[in-house]
């Protein structure tokens, strides 16, 4: 399997619900590094995964939907625990729809899945794996 990894980071504000949370039951900010992975079993006709210029705009697309908000306002996320696990399914999910969309060229299509890994510090971080 071949893959292709671009990094880019996002800035929320969003609190918790429930006491297995403590503290950050509190509105807190996170600032998380985000790698986006897209994985296939055979290179393209150009011998890529996928263009690593279209993978990086379209994870800045996702994340600047997310960036500078508190999430606890925001419609998409009402009564949701944004967990660093739950972000980066939305994160997954938002990238495999521009990938539907054709929005990373049409080789795009063939990929196999794609693995959104947000980094919350450097000892502590959530993946969600989705097939596409």
């Amino acid at each position: 399997m071949f893959s292709v990894t671009v990094r880019d980071h996002v800035m929320i504000a969003h609190s918790f619900r429930g006491e297995v949370f403590g503290p950050a039951q509190r509105l807190h900010g996170a600032t998380y590094i985000v790698d986006a992975t897209f994985r296939r079993a055979q290179l393209d006709a150009d011998n890529l995964v996928v263009d690593i210029g279209r993978a990086a705009a379209a994870l800045n697309e996702v994340l600047s939907e997310l960036n500078y908000r508190n999430l606890d306002d925001e419609p998409d996320f009402a009564g949701m625990n944004t967990s660093t696990e739950a972000l980066a399914k939305i994160v997954a999910d938002r990238l495999a729809a521009r990938v539907h969309a054709g929005a990373l060229g049409p080789q795009a299509r063939d990929l196999a899945g794609i693995t959104v890994t947000l980094h919350e510090s450097h000892v502590a971080w959530a993946s969600y794996e989705r097939p596409l």
